[in-house]
């Protein structure tokens, strides 16, 4: 991922502000949980962000070092040391790590292995994972996936897409191609997971802070058991283990 394609989502980021409004946010005033923000876990050995092929290669021995006692599957944590890394690189301010990364892909997906899903090489998933239709029944958001509602007469309602269960529109702001493949894909781990630090980042501004790191997550998800939930998985993972 190149530092200009990291720059390109910002800009459009900005100028879609005005769509993200702020009423995902921490409240001032509102408690925060303890041990928020969880601990960064071991640091990402230094790489080269902009390398040719699948850049997440690089860190290849540092996952498989760690994958078996964290329960994670070896390229979904390559995906998101890789991520991390390009966020310390390019937004140093933002202290995103890969134990909120590797927190949010366990509670959305399992690492990609949801219902039996499995990661190819290249960080493709499959079969694909999607979410239950968001059509404001069984407690769920109601949101119109407004690309797809073109083609027909009625709305059509959107799934959260891929192993970091994005939103379409979310997707289509934030959507990046990380492993250099040519494509921008949710169903790719590569992509879903540097495009989840972009946003992150975005949302949060800085995540060494409580505040912060509260408003990021509750950007992706507007639950305080769903952070909650995140913490005590990255906590685990920063500790060596999964829960």
């Amino acid at each position: 991922m190149s530092s200009t394609r990291w720059l390109r989502v910002v800009a459009v980021i900005a100028a879609a502000a005005m769509l993200l409004a702020s009423s995902c946010s921490w409240q001032l005033g509102t408690p925060i949980p303890e041990g928020v923000p969880p601990p960064p876990g071991d640091p990402v050995p230094a790489i080269d962000t902009n390398a040719k092929g699948r850049p997440a290669d690089q860190l290849h021995e540092w996952a498989a070092a760690r994958a078996p006692a964290l329960g994670i599957p070896i390229n979904a944590l390559e995906a998101y040391a890789y991520a991390a890394r390009v966020a310390e690189v390019e937004n140093p301010n933002c202290h995103l790590s890969w134990t909120t990364l590797a927190g949010i892909g366990m509670v959305e997906s399992h690492h990609g292995t949801y219902r039996g899903a499995v990661i190819a090489p290249n960080g493709d998933v499959s079969p694909p994972i999607r979410g239950v239709r968001l059509d404001g029944t069984n407690g769920n958001l109601e949101i119109i996936d407004s690309e797809q509602s073109l083609d027909g007469d009625e709305p059509a309602y959107a799934r959260a897409m891929g192993p970091m269960q994005f939103i379409p529109e979310t997707w289509r702001l934030y959507g990046v191609d990380a492993n250099n493949d040519g494509a921008i894909s949710p169903d790719n781990f590569d992509d879903a997971a540097l495009s989840a630090a972009g946003y992150l980042c975005f949302r949060g501004k800085d995540l060494a802070s409580p505040r912060g790191w509260m408003n990021a997550l509750h950007a992706y998800n507007h639950s305080d058991q769903y952070a909650r939930a995140v913490r005590d998985w990255a906590t685990a993972y920063a500790q060596g283990h999964a829960l």
